[in-house]
């Protein structure tokens, strides 16, 4: 799936690495579309959360929408994902809209999900200087 979606027009994908060379601690995976990017998906590795992967993706992300010439990023979060919903709110995201029932857990409930976005002036400017 993953392959399919980097296929699609204006997809970029991030992955961080372990030192090890074989081993993946998180990806993160945009699109961009005129002036707008959507952050897909980021995943980190169970291991590896709580060490930082997470912004780190998500400044990658951040950068190549705005190298893309995104001036908009969006993302989606589950409503009770408090440690997403931190790190998203300390990079300037703010809610924009809810859809209820969203996502759909292994144990059949459901949340809601936030969407959220982010201006991405400051980032271009940094890429400027």
């Amino acid at each position: 799936m993953i392959r399919r979606i980097l296929a699609m027009p204006g997809t970029f994908g991030i992955v961080a690495r372990q030192s090890r060379r074989w081993s993946i601690a998180g990806f993160a995976l945009g699109r961009i579309a005129a002036d707008e990017c959507e952050i897909l998906s980021i995943a980190v590795a169970p291991d590896h959360r709580g060490a930082h992967v997470g912004s780190m993706l998500l400044d990658g992300a951040m950068h190549q929408a705005a190298q893309g010439g995104a001036a908009t990023l969006f993302l989606e979060v589950a409503e009770d994902n408090d440690v997403a919903r931190t790190l998203y709110d300390s990079r300037g995201f703010v809610p924009v809209g809810r859809r209820p029932d969203y996502y759909t857990r292994n144990d059949g409930s459901t949340a809601a999900a936030v969407t959220m976005s982010c201006g991405l002036e400051s980032v271009a400017m940094q890429k400027q200087a």
